[in-house]
């Protein structure tokens, strides 16, 4: 995303890189299926602290564990570091909630995905 009026990038684009970098983990770890899976995460809360800004073009790197592992929700904790800095520009979570796709009425966390997600907690 391009930097904002301000010269770094706007703060709801930190967000979508939270988003990003548990999803890319899930799907690369085989634990989510975003177009053909029965199980979906829907974000029920989110928050972030910003610290020091980035902008484009910058190289972000994101580190994200699980705080908490419910029957069908995670917090997941996301911290976000310019390319080789050793403190996070900004850090933040965000809750999902696993819900069947069609209902949208939660479901107990898969199996595949705890597997993949208690290495983090």
């Amino acid at each position: 995303m391009d930097n904002d009026a301000y010269g770094h990038v706007n703060n709801v684009v930190y967000y979508s890189w939270f988003d990003t970098a548990v999803n890319a983990h899930l799907i690369e770890h085989g634990a989510l299926d975003v177009q053909q899976g029965t199980v979906i995460g829907l974000v029920v809360e989110t928050q972030c602290n910003y610290f020091s800004p980035l902008a484009f073009p910058q190289t972000v790197e994101a580190g994200i564990r699980v705080a908490r592992l419910g029957l069908s929700s995670v917090r997941y904790e996301v911290a976000l570091f310019a390319h080789g800095e050793v403190l996070c520009a900004a850090r933040g979570h965000f809750v999902h909630v696993y819900v069947d796709r069609v209902s949208r009425r939660p479901v107990a966390l898969p199996e595949k995905l705890k597997a993949v997600l208690e290495p983090l907690l």
